[in-house]
């Protein structure tokens, strides 16, 4: 939901800060007061196209800021764009200066602009004459039946199906193509797998052949550097230093009886005797085990040759050859399993015929919804000035793909006696807005849109269709958050909240501003779009009877 949008020095508002509630909220004005410039301005922050041309004229400037409330699904989108906020919620912002360029934001954290559309889709629709208008996307009225008709996991499944139908096509297509290739490749690995497989090196062999071969091969520096060690604590004559620090303790541990300020020196030297006495058994224990061994030496180097010959063979750590032998293991297996063309044709057949149980599936669901939406939404358009008008969905037969084996597609007749055509051919701006409102209430529990904005959806239309029309948004208000510019009182006066948009002069500058209206200025404002620019007492009475509906 949009809690809050800040706008500054964008077109011809220079500041303006508003705070949204959930429910239907209405914008109203005169004509050119910059109602839809608020519109625009929020698409911007959405991603939406931009210029030097948005910028106030004489600002350095524009930057608008939008604030929303985030859900589980928002949350996990920004975690994964490392966008995430401690404090929650989406803070969206857009900067264009007054040489165009460009500069975006999600919660102070650089973006792109794709990005920002992204994130956007995902938090606000838009339905206007000049807006963006994501009914006429192919693969929105297909995702838009879907959602509807609780298909998501079944669109899903076909989409998995197809992948991997198609995978094992292109690697049986590809054997096909170069058969040669695949045998030369396969040659190659089995004698590098060979190699590795004879050599047979072990995780972690290499340090230990690395630290054996250092052990051997000094063996003779290392007994006699031990025993040197060794006969200087222990066996020099005529006195080793284990014996002279003995007698020492033993003389200093008399002449603490005389004087007990020797004791801390006592204290220090017995410690060091205990030491000298387990160096004493570790050297001991330590030429025990260590011997010449030159057999065992020429082995360890054989090994060790052995080893690093292969790592540059195979240019790879002497470390890493065990490692190197499994992945090209891996490799040789599945291109083993590749080669068997008549294996892979049966898997692809199997494999498509999996995805076309799954597309069938998806297509008798679509059909059954198709024909309820349709029927749903011809019935709200004649509400909405659109008699004897019809709404359908069209399944037309394609090629396999993702999405499934049929192309999904939106007709509209818009009087009666015409044939339905394609909604993007042959709806107006007006008509397009209002079957969107019609199909947004009627699919509001399927859409996960929390924000509806509708520019002049009222387009058109006038008297008792524009009662119901403001009755479907207030209806669509109770599960979405929707925001709508209107001309409309019988539209206006069945919102929850009101801004009024209006011009002013500043300088000899033209500035809009937006206030949010009280209960009596609300009164005002349907009076003045009832009666024009003189209110009368009859006026507001109506106005007056109009808010109490």
């Amino acid at each position: 939901m949009l809690r809050t949008l800040s706008i500054r020095d964008f077109v011809i508002v220079d500041s303006i800060e508003l705070e949204f509630s959930s429910g239907f909220s209405v914008f109203t004005g005169e004509t050119g007061a910059g109602k839809s410039i608020l519109i625009d301005a929020l698409a911007l922050a959405l991603g939406g196209r931009g210029d030097a041309s948005v910028v106030r004229e004489g600002a350095a400037k524009a930057d608008i800021t939008a604030e929303f409330s985030a859900d589980a699904e928002l949350d996990e989108w920004l975690a994964d764009n490392e966008f995430s906020n401690e404090d929650g919620g989406a803070l969206l912002r857009r900067v264009i200066d007054n040489a165009g360029r460009s500069k975006a934001f999600i919660n102070g954290i650089a973006a792109t602009a794709t990005q920002l559309r992204e994130l956007g889709e995902k938090l606000v629709d838009i339905h206007g004459q000049h807006a963006h208008q994501s009914l006429l996307k192919s693969d929105a009225q297909r995702t838009l039946l879907d959602n509807q008709a609780g298909l998501q996991d079944d669109a899903k499944a076909v989409a998995v199906a197809y992948k991997a139908w198609r995978a094992l096509a292109k690697q049986r297509e590809e054997f096909e193509t170069n058969a040669k290739n695949v045998l030369l490749e396969r040659e190659r690995l089995e004698w590098q797998v060979g190699e590795l497989e004879k050599l047979a090196a072990r995780p972690g062999e290499w340090t230990e052949v690395s630290n054996e071969h250092s052990r051997l091969s000094h063996a003779a520096s290392l007994i006699e550097g031990a025993q040197q060690a060794l006969d200087a604590i222990s066996e020099s004559e005529p006195s080793p230093m284990l014996s002279q620090l003995s007698a020492i303790n033993t003389r200093l541990g008399k002449l603490v009886d005389l004087d007990a300020g020797l004791q801390p020196v006592l204290d220090v030297l017995e410690p060091a005797r205990i030491q000298l006495q387990e160096a004493v058994y570790a050297l001991n224990d330590y030429l025990s085990r260590v011997e010449l061994d030159p057999a065992r030496l020429r082995v360890v180097e054989q090994r060790m040759e052995d080893l690093h010959s292969a790592s540059r063979k195979f240019h790879v750590a002497p470390d890493d050859l065990p490692q190197e032998f499994e992945k090209l293991s891996e490799q040789l297996k599945q291109l083993a399993d590749a080669s068997d063309l008549d294996a892979l044709r049966a898997q692809e057949e199997k494999l498509k015929a999996a995805y076309m149980t799954a597309a069938q599936k998806l297509s008798k669901a679509r059909a059954k919804a198709a024909k309820a939406l349709g029927a749903a939404v011809t019935t709200a358009m004649q509400e909405l000035s659109m008699a004897g008008g019809k709404f359908e969905i069209a399944l037309q037969a394609c090629e396999p793909a993702a999405f499934g084996i049929e192309q999904v597609e939106f007709l509209v007749a818009g009087h009666a006696g015409t044939t339905p055509r394609p909604l993007a051919k042959v709806a107006s701006g007006g008509e397009l807005a209002r079957i969107s409102l019609a199909i947004s209430v009627i699919t509001s529990s399927a859409t996960a849109t929390p924000t509806l904005i509708f520019d002049e959806v009222d387009s058109g239309i006038g008297g008792g269709v524009a009662e119901v029309v403001g009755r479907l948004l207030r209806k669509l208000g109770q599960d979405r958050q929707v925001l709508c510019v209107t001309h409309l009182p019988q539209v206006a006066s069945q919102a929850n909240q009101h801004f009024q948009v209006s011009k002013r002069n500043s300088d000899g500058k033209t500035l809009s501003s937006i206030d949010v209206l009280d209960s009596n200025a609300r009164v005002e404002e349907i009076a003045r779009m009832l009666g024009g620019l003189e209110i009368t007492a009859t006026t507001r009475s109506h106005a007056r009877e109009l808010l109490a509906t």
